[in-house]
């Protein structure tokens, strides 16, 4: 287990996303991995519960993040909001304060109105989440970044 306040590992940038909540309760990074988005973060103190390990409610969010994330570098899906219909999360094993918690969602099917992911989350490398959910196609995202809308792409060919 790293230390409070390591470094991230190679590759991972800070990123915005999810608005103010999100961005309160971060720092997230991310990177792309062969063509695919991977989430992470480090375990601050203010993340766990009493027993020093992250605190559900913050892996739930993290969770939360990972599917969009990947639908929003999935070269056959529009770049969409996609708010949450369903969330399940096994926990399967403990984060600890200062461990990397990182995760990789995967676009499963996509419909005219929905979209069914699933990811995996790892502590330090070991299983901690298995997550599967359901998301609403909401408005197409558009703007300056909406082909990068988490920056990963410059330098990237």
């Amino acid at each position: 287990m790293a230390p409070p306040g390591a470094a991230v590992p190679e590759g991972f940038r800070a990123v915005r996303l999810g608005g103010p909540f999100v961005g309160h309760n971060g720092p997230l990074f991310a990177r792309l991995e062969g063509g695919r988005v991977q989430l992470g973060f480090r375990v601050e103190s203010r993340h766990t519960n009493p027993l020093n390990i992250c605190h559900g409610g913050m892996l739930a969010t993290f969770a939360d993040m990972l599917i969009p994330c990947a639908a929003m570098y999935h070269v056959s899906h529009e770049r969409r909001f996609l708010p949450t219909i369903s969330l399940q999360i096994d926990y399967m094993g403990p984060a600890a304060l200062g461990a990397w918690v990182q995760g990789e969602g995967e676009v499963l099917r996509t419909t005219r109105n929905m979209l069914f992911g699933q990811a995996l989350v790892t502590s330090d490398g070991a299983p901690a989440l298995r997550v599967s959910g359901i998301f609403k196609q909401g408005p197409i995202i558009s703007g300056s970044n909406a082909q990068d809308p988490l920056g990963l792409l410059d330098g990237v060919i």
